[in-house]
């Protein structure tokens, strides 16, 4: 028996915030549900659960989605995406390769 995920309470609202955003998005522009999934290519049951945040969708259709009516998720500073990925994969090499729990214990109580 598969064990039910839980999310914090941040993740849930987060959705939810996106897909509301989504839902708006998409009737400013006049779009039908079924105008929308058609472009994006999923099922209108899909964009529906899209759009309520539910936290089974596929995290690169929300994306997709959210591209598809306007939604900007992390350009809010003007830099193009590209140069984020760069900056993260370069902190990324920074960082050693594996990572390993420490077995020392370490005696903090000052």
């Amino acid at each position: 028996m598969a064990k039910k995920r839980v999310y914090s309470p941040y993740c849930i609202e987060a959705t939810i915030l996106l897909g509301k955003q989504i839902k708006l998005a998409r009737k400013q522009r006049k779009w039908s549900e079924h105008d929308l999934a058609e472009r994006a290519n999923i099922s209108r049951a899909t964009l529906q659960k899209i759009e309520r945040g539910e936290l089974s969708c596929a995290i690169g259709l929300v994306f997709e989605v959210a591209n598809l009516v306007g939604i900007k998720l992390f350009d809010s500073e003007h830099i193009p995406l590209r140069k984020h990925i760069e900056g993260v994969d370069d902190k990324i090499a920074l960082l050693p390769k594996y990572v390993r729990k420490s077995s020392q214990v370490l005696d903090d109580d000052f």
